[in-house]
Parts: C-alpha cells; sequence; structure tokens
C-alpha cells in the first residue's frame, strides 16, 4: 500500500469516529442538551470530515459538509434554534453525509436527488434567507465587486491585554479555496483565542483585468494576545495544513512588566542541553531589574527536582493541567492482525503452562516443593497476562447501538409510526468478534420491534398509550457473560394468532398443546411470519430465524418475554469473547468434554430417592421441590447405547436457552479450568452437540460441549418417542 492510499485509509477510519460523534452530539441536542461543547463537537464533526474530503477531491462530500457546516454554524451561534424540525433534518443530513463517506470509501454511489433535496433543507435553515446551495459553477458571471477601504489605524491606541504575544503570517495558497476552506473562517477562529489584530496584505493584488478567479493573492499578518500555547494556535491551521503557509512566532516581552521568568527558563533549557542553558538563563535573570514582589528562581533545586527541563506551573495555569488530566487517554491504532496473532500466542502460552502442571504432578513434585509453588505463580501471572491481552479487543457496545437510530428513524417512516429509542449500558465491553457479528441479529430485532411490536398511533392512542411507542435497546454484563435486551412497549405477542398460523404452515400440529413459552418461541423457525404482505420490511419469514441462528453461532442464547397489551422483550446471553472460556471438565464414557462455566448452576450427587420415571424412558430428578429432566450426555452423543445409572453418575444442572433448568449425567468432574477455544468446524467439520474443541494439559484434544443444543437433542429425542407411543397405541 502506498502512502497516499494509507493516508486515505486513516481519513475513512477517522471519518467513522467523527460520524460516530455527530450522530451522538445531534442525538443529545435532540434530547434537550444544549451545551456549546456538544453543539461545537457537532461542527468540528463536520469540519474535519469536510477538510480531510478536500485534500482527496470528494468534492460532492465537501458540497454537501459545506451546506452542513454553514447550518451548524448558524446553530452553535446562536442565529438558529434547535427545534424538532431542526434537530430532525440535521439527522438525515448526518445519515446523507455517512452514505457520501462510505461511497467515496466503497466506491459506490449515493443517490443526487436525495442529497440535493436535503442540501436544499439545510440551506433553507439559514436565518438570513440566503436558501442557496453552492454550485459546482465556477464562472464570475454577475458578480458585481466594489474595492472597500477599511481604516484600522485606531487600532493601535487599544491597551495590550495580558497574557502572550504570538505573530503569525498567513499566506493561503490556491487549493485551499479549491477544497471549499474559507480563509474568513479561519481568522474568525484566531480570534477565539485571544484579542487579535489582523492586518491583510494586499501588495500582490493584480488589476482586475488580470484577476485570476482561482488564484490567491491575499495575504494576513495577525498579531496575537492569548493565554494558549502555540501549539493551540497551529491546531487552528491543522485542517489547512500544506494548503497554506503558516508561520508563528511568539514575541519577547518589550518592557519587564510582565516578565515570565519561570516561562523563559523553562524555554531556554529545552533549547540549550545541560550547563549551557543554566548559564545562559542565570545571565538573563542578572541582568533584568528584579519586580517587587517577584519570586527568585533555585536553579539548583530545579536541576534536582526535573533534571534542569521542567518547572513547577504558576498557580494561574491550574486549570490548564486540571483540563489536560482529564483530558482523553492518549491511543494508538494497531492492525487487529497483529491482535489477533498476540491473543493466539498467549492461547498458547496457556496450553503449555497447563502440560506443564500436568507434567509436574505426573512426576509426583509435592504441592509444598518450589517447582509446585513456581507453577502456582506462573499459572497466575499467564491469566494475568490472559486477561489484559483480551481486554485489548474488549470494545463498548457503543459502535454498534450508534447504527440504530438511523435504523430506527428509517422504518418508523416506512411504517407511519412515531418511535423513541432508549438506550442504556452503551459502555458495556464485550470481545470485538462479539461485536462484529451482533449488528445483524440487532438489525432484525429492531426492524421487528417497530414494525410487529408497537401499534399505529391511532391504535396506540385508543388504548389510552401516548401515540409516540418506545423501543428500548440495553446492554450489561452479568455471571460472566453479556446479556442484551431488546424491550417494545407494543401490544405483546397474539398467542393465539401465533398458533394458527404455525399450525397452518404445518410448522406445529392443529391440536398440539404448547405453552406460553413455547408458543413464543415458534416465532424462530423457519418460514413463520406474522406478517399479512410481503414489503421491504418484513414479511418473508426469514428475521428470527436468522436472529437465532446467529445468536447461537455465537455460543449464545436468546429468551422471549411477552405480556398481550403491554410489549415484549427480547433478551440474548452472549459469551463476553470467542477466545477463551471457564469450563468444567468431565469424562462420558471415557471421553474428555468441558461444559461451559456460565451454563452450570450447580452439581450434585444424585440419589435413588430423587430420581423418577417418566413416560417409559425419560426420568426426572426431584431438585428443591422441583422436577428436572434427566439427559444421559453419552447417549445424546453417541458415546454409548444404552442408558446410564444415574446412582453412578453426577448431575450438572444447567439452564439452557429460555431459562429452563435440565440436568446433565456425566461419569465424573476432573477439575475446573480455563481452556482455549479452538473451532472444530474451521479444522474439521460441524458435529451435533459440540460447540468447539480445546487442548487439554497432556495435550489431548477436549470437546466443548454446547449445552442448548444437546438440550434440544434431547427434547427432540423425547417428542419422536411419543409419537410412535401414540401411533402404536
Amino acid at each position: 500500500m502506498d502512502s497516499l492510499a494509507a493516508i486515505k485509509q486513516t481519513f475513512f477510519q477517522e471519518c467513522e469516529e467523527q460520524l460516530a460523534e455527530l450522530e451522538s452530539g445531534l442525538l443529545a441536542i435532540e434530547g434537550g442538551i444544549q451545551d456549546s461543547e456538544t453543539v461545537n463537537a457537532v461542527f468540528r464533526a463536520v469540519h474535519s470530515i469536510k477538510g480531510g474530503a478536500g485534500a482527496f477531491a470528494l468534492d460532492d462530500l465537501v458540497r454537501f459538509a459545506h451546506v452542513f457546516e454553514t447550518a451548524l454554524d448558524h446553530l452553535r451561534a446562536g442565529l438558529l434554534l434547535p427545534s424538532a424540525e431542526v434537530t430532525g433534518c440535521m439527522l438525515r443530513a448526518a445519515d446523507v453525509l455517512a452514505d457520501l463517506v462510505r461511497a467515496a470509501r466503497d466506491g459506490g454511489s449515493v443517490d443526487a436527488a436525495r442529497c440535493k433535496a436535503l442540501g436544499e433543507e439545510l440551506a433553507a435553515l439559514d436565518p438570513d434567507g440566503a436558501g442557496t446551495v453552492p454550485e459546482t459553477d465556477d464562472g464570475m458571471d454577475g458578480i458585481d465587486f466594489a474595492p472597500v477601504l477599511v481604516e484600522l489605524d485606531d487600532l493601535d491606541a487599544l491597551p495590550a491585554p495580558s497574557g502572550r504575544h504570538f505573530t503569525i503570517r498567513f499566506t493561503p495558497h490556491p487549493d485551499l479555496y479549491a477544497k471549499a476552506n474559507d480563509a474568513a473562517v479561519i481568522l474568525r477562529e484566531i480570534t477565539r483565542l485571544g484579542d487579535a489584530t489582523i492586518t491583510c496584505d494586499t501588495s500582490d493584488v493584480p488589476l482586475l483585468s488580470e484577476l485570476d478567479p482561482e488564484g490567491s493573492c491575499l495575504s494576513w499578518t495577525i498579531r496575537l494576545r492569548t493565554a494558549s500555547d502555540a501549539a493551540a494556535v497551529r491546531e487552528v491551521f491543522e485542517f489547512v495544513e500544506g494548503d497554506c503557509d503558516v508561520a508563528i512566532s511568539a514575541e519577547a516581552e518589550e518592557d519587564g512588566e510582565d516578565l515570565d521568568v519561570a516561562a523563559l527558563l523553562a524555554r531556554l533549557q529545552g533549547e540549550v542541553a545541560g550547563e549551557t542553558a543554566e548559564a545562559t538563563a542565570q545571565q538573563l535573570i542578572a541582568d533584568e531589574t528584579p519586580l517587587p514582589g517577584s519570586e527568585v528562581i533555585d536553579l539548583s533545586e530545579v536541576r534536582r527536582q526535573g533534571k534542569a527541563h521542567e518547572v513547577a506551573p504558576e498557580p494561574a495555569s491550574k486549570p490548564e493541567a486540571t483540563a489536560a488530566s482529564t483530558a482523553a487517554p492518549p491511543t494508538i491504532r494497531v492492525d487487529l492482525d497483529r491482535v489477533d496473532r498476540l491473543i493466539d500466542l498467549v492461547g498458547e502460552l496457556v496450553i503449555n503452562q497447563a502440560m506443564l502442571a500436568q507434567r509436574v504432578f505426573e512426576a509426583g513434585l509435592a504441592r509444598a516443593s518450589g517447582v509446585a509453588a513456581g507453577l502456582d505463580e506462573l499459572e497466575q501471572l499467564t491469566r494475568e497476562i490472559q486477561d489484559s491481552v483480551m481486554a485489548i479487543r474488549a470494545q463498548p457496545v457503543k459502535s454498534v447501538f450508534q447504527r440504530i437510530p438511523r435504523l430506527v428513524r428509517e422504518v418508523a417512516a416506512l411504517t407511519g409510526k412515531t418511535v423513541r429509542l432508549v438506550t442504556e449500558g452503551e459502555a458495556t465491553e464485550v470481545d470485538k468478534t462479539v461485536i462484529e457479528r451482533l449488528s445483524d441479529p440487532l438489525t432484525h430485532m429492531i426492524r421487528n420491534a417497530i414494525d410487529h411490536g408497537l401499534e399505529s398511533p391511532e391504535a396506540r392512542l385508543e388504548k389510552g398509550k401516548p401515540a409516540e411507542g418506545q423501543v428500548r435497546l440495553s446492554a450489561l454484563h452479568r455471571s460472566g457473560r453479556i446479556v442484551i435486551e431488546v424491550a417494545d412497549d407494543g401490544a405483546g405477542i397474539d398467542r393465539p394468532k401465533v398458533k394458527a398460523i404455525a399450525a397452518r404452515k404445518g410448522l406445529v400440529a392443529a391440536d398440539a398443546v404448547l405453552s406460553d413459552e413455547e408458543i413464543d418461541n415458534l416465532i424462530f423457525l423457519p418460514g413463520f411470519s406474522t406478517a399479512a404482505s410481503i414489503s421491504d420490511i418484513s414479511g418473508r419469514g426469514v428475521g428470527m430465524d436468522v436472529v437465532k441462528r446467529s445468536i447461537q453461532a455465537l455460543g449464545g442464547r436468546i429468551s422471549i418475554a411477552s405480556r398481550p397489551g403491554e410489549g415484549s422483550t427480547f433478551t440474548m446471553s452472549l459469551p463476553l469473547t470467542l477466545a477463551v472460556l471457564d469450563g468444567m471438565v468431565v469424562t462420558v464414557a471415557g471421553q474428555t468434554l468441558v461444559v461451559p462455566l456460565t451454563a452450570i448452576v450447580e452439581t450434585l450427587q444424585p440419589k435413588a430417592v430423587e430420581v423418577h420415571g417418566l413416560g417409559g424412558a425419560a426420568r426426572v430428578i426431584a431438585i428443591r421441590e422441583h422436577f428436572v429432566p434427566l439427559i444421559d450426555v453419552g447417549r445424546e452423543l453417541g458415546y454409548r447405547g444404552n442408558d446410564a445409572d444415574p446412582l453412578d453418575c453426577v448431575a450438572l444442572l444447567v439452564e439452557s436457552e429460555g431459562g429452563a433448568r435440565n440436568a446433565l449425567l456425566v461419569d465424573a468432574i476432573l477439575g475446573q479450568r480455563q481452556v482455549v477455544i479452538k473451532s472444530l468446524e474451521a479444522n474439521y467439520r460441524h458435529v451435533p452437540g459440540i460447540a468447539a474443541a480445546t487442548i487439554l494439559g497432556d495435550g489431548r484434544v477436549a470437546l466443548i460441549l454446547d449445552v442448548d443444543a444437546v438440550v434440544a437433542r434431547s427434547r427432540s429425542d423425547a417428542a419422536s418417542h411419543e409419537t410412535f407411543l401414540a401411533a402404536a397405541g
């Protein structure tokens, strides 16, 4: 990849961050937060995208961003009120801006009519009534130009304010204007830093007959007095760097009234190394006339405390220090392949540590020996390294949640419903791999909640509900997993209708006796849909089936809680990472398996009085006044042909999909350990009832049990057995 392509890739990565900040800021403004920092952040996001787009000659993006930026400038200047109409228009503009960015990145296109219509809508927000959109024609026809003489001589009589003096020489190149940047905007930003005296140099302006309309012949000299440092001054020009000549110089004090000895000393000591800097600074201080109340700096003490490179800040600079301490921590961009490689190596380290522990155990070394003690420390250190490395891949779900508001707006517009989205727990962290695969399931569920869950505004008003429906999206950590909920306050699941549709489609028997939970779960069957007609939103019966399979592919489960007339809640429970898990190592018919610890509620030894037969071969176990089905893992996986004796086994009480509990029968428990997940499908093929594989300390491969799949398989076998008995009878 050449350097320009790498820079362009970085630009698009930063665009995604700016677009996320833009939408979150606009949503905050829509929600009533109207502080200046939020408005400025939104403006900076669009301005940053426009500046970068100009550097790569992305004309459509620059043109639309310019109109958007103008409207935002009116908003932050207080000339435009953040009404619902204004914020709604700007949110739609943010969607178009995102489409333009992605089209520029992926080589697609955006509907020109839509861009033009929204650009005109933004321009119509102009409080001055201009209401115009910049055209691509750069001709000079119709321009009425008249020079205006401005007298600035009286500004010299103004008293100089306190702070630092800077002299800035600013000379734009023609490219600066070609990329839709404006020198007047930059000069205005300079004045925000402090008191500025701006002088325009017109010596290079030719006669009107010789004027190049696409050229640049003006330059400016700015004398700035500000409390900010040189870095803050240079930051104003960062978006036009390379398209202009900028020279920034700090002026020395003309008199001794405001001499900042500490700042002068620090600057000198940063420029001259060692004793030379100290001697020069001492000489300068000795030449100065001491001021009443001025402080004499002990250079030897400064050298001891900071090796003559740092000077304690004065009280006046404490707010700046406080602001810096609360700023976002520095970050770096790292290629994801490198992180994945690091995680793989740490996984191998975990496996080798387990193998070493196994060898020590087999050698018969006492636990109190030095080798065993060192091994325990190695195990602890390995776990800490693994946790730290996994934290590198952990990302907040905010990146997924930020895509949902646009989806809600689009689906609400298509259905004619008024919807308010409420998000909670956006900072909840989860492995990046899980986040990347959450987008499609969440998209299906949000569309389903709006289209099927929420009633029309008229129907809601008739039921005494507000016309505006609510969809809540939340995330939280629970028992070592991430739980994501999608809830609506709509009509809930119409269970008689769901069952009738399933029977009509042949998905269940018409006379089947089903519980509420079983009826609710019918919507996950392939081909099921309650939509009366096929539309752009729903009706083909693939949405919720895709959701369930996607969640199960992530090692998670999904459940439904619905109350007729009050709404439904879909709950997804997912592992925090797809790289490691804590598991219970068990044996079944001579085979070693790993059961995910998050699925296990408790372990117990069955007793004869607790085990009961049910309907032929089926068995249940009584646990605290509840009967729980017993499932022989060895029989379900085909490891043995006959059912094992429960009294000779260990029962693992597990919680499966929908919160239902079952007891898995295994021969013995070998222990609990953290294992590295290895994909079985990528290295072999899919095996029913098995989620993945891992490598144990003795080098053997152990299969990781898919608890939900084993339970579902057991239920299917039981249902088939009941059908056979009914047919035989």
